[in-house]
């Protein structure tokens, strides 16, 4: 039995739904049917958005043979045999299109066995990803290709499309059935057609029950691809908002993750890491709020130590800010890295031994304590080749601000600028 999502497949851009960017009249598919020119591209968008349609349209309406491979299924005897096929169709004068679904699943020898048939012009090649190209495929790829993005499928574009898969199943929904089921297909067209057929099978009269919905939308997650691009795009935003002072926004993505389903000790895991980076000296508590919360949870689990999570996202996000600590760390970490061997100063050097005394280590040096404030302000800290350094400088933020004046009143005496 034909699926819906096949039976109601575009034939044309016209019928496409959603992605006019893309679509519409002057744009890129639109000029390249015109033109009846096809150039190599990758398409990526989140899963339903259109990626396999829009291939098959671009190749019929230029009238390319297309090839189609799956790089989940596929290996290097599947693309040497895919080649041969398009020799074959030069030899009697047609245009080869070769549509790689999951193209981000080849390794870089694989993408590599593409490289010299798209020189030669044998193939255009047309891939589909849902993770980013930028780090999914070989710079030599994208270097011959378009990158087209595809957006997830709008309400009111769903809508359309749902009306079209009722009429096919010749199903009746109310209007709140009807906004539930495009609220659980999420932007994916595939998952709404899908939803619908499995409906149709629960109806024995043309008509649907509140129950039934509830029974088929149940467990459905929000579009959340565990360690690829909208996996890091949450945890961005999370970060950024706690960043931004926005308790409220890091509430939210915070529990769209969990929903999804991410581990909630990855989340107090980076929250433990936006103690350091984005609150740091401003306010050390946070570090041992984030601390607490990561063990609470792991003797609690989830549900319960989900809320000690949202304490600590809330604590932190209602922090002062200082990232003072990461910017210092960064610029002595740069210098450790760049500046070589350079030598510890020989006052800063134990001596346990009378050979190392007399041979001068330790010599020189201060003891803090014995001097003013229990500080010896004369004393130097770095290798002599590079003198006296300033990366850390505090701000004008919670603790901060007594810790940036203390440290001005000792690098004056120090004379250190």
């Amino acid at each position: 039995m034909q699926p819906l999502a096949d039976k109601l497949r575009p034939q044309s851009l016209n019928d496409v739904v959603g992605q006019q960017h893309l679509t519409a009249k002057n744009r890129p598919f639109d000029k390249a049917i015109n033109k009846n020119h096809l150039h190599s591209m990758i398409l990526w968008g989140p899963p339903g958005t259109g990626k396999t349609t829009l291939a098959k349209i671009l190749c019929q309406q230029t009238k390319s043979q297309q090839i189609n491979l799956s790089a989940i299924l596929s290996g290097v005897a599947d693309i040497r045999h895919a080649i041969k096929q398009a020799q074959e169709n030069r030899n009697i004068g047609l245009v080869t299109v070769l549509f790689v679904d999951e193209i981000h699943r080849f390794n870089k020898s694989q993408q590599d066995a593409f490289l010299p048939h798209m020189e030669n012009g044998l193939i255009t090649l047309i891939g589909a990803t849902t993770e980013n190209p930028s780090f999914a495929l070989n710079n030599a790829l994208l270097s011959r290709s378009r990158v087209y993005i595809l957006k997830s499928i709008a309400a009111k574009d769903l809508s359309s499309l749902l009306s079209k898969g009722l009429q096919v199943v010749e199903l009746k929904i109310s209007e709140s059935q009807h906004n539930q089921l495009i609220h659980a297909a999420d932007g994916d067209a595939r998952r709404l057609l899908n939803l619908v057929e499995i409906l149709a099978d629960y109806s024995t009269d043309g008509r649907v029950k509140d129950e039934d919905v509830s029974l088929i939308i149940s467990g459905l997650v929000s579009r959340f691809d565990n360690k690829g691009d909208v996996f890091y795009e949450q945890i961005s935003a999370l970060h950024k908002c706690v960043r931004s002072s926005n308790p409220d926004a890091a509430l939210y993505w915070m529990n769209r993750m969990l929903v999804a389903g991410c581990d909630p000790q990855y989340i107090a895991r980076r929250l433990l890491r936006m103690a350091s980076e984005e609150v740091g000296n401003a306010d050390p508590r946070a570090i041992t709020v984030c601390l607490d919360a990561w063990e609470t949870w792991r003797r609690l689990g989830s549900p319960e130590g989900d809320l000690v999570l949202a304490q600590a996202a809330t604590y932190l996000a209602s922090c002062p800010k200082s990232n003072a600590v990461y910017k210092a760390h960064n610029l002595s970490l740069a210098d450790a890295k760049n500046l070589g061997s350079l030598e510890v100063p020989m006052h800063l050097r134990n001596a346990p031994t009378q050979l190392m005394k007399d041979s001068g280590y330790n010599k020189g040096y201060q003891y803090d304590h014995d001097n003013e404030d229990s500080i010896a302000y004369a004393q130097k800290g770095f290798p002599d080749s590079i003198g006296e350094k300033i990366y850390y400088q505090p701000k004008q933020a919670g603790l901060e601000i007594k810790i940036a004046s203390k440290l001005n009143l000792i690098r004056e005496k120090r004379d250190v600028n």
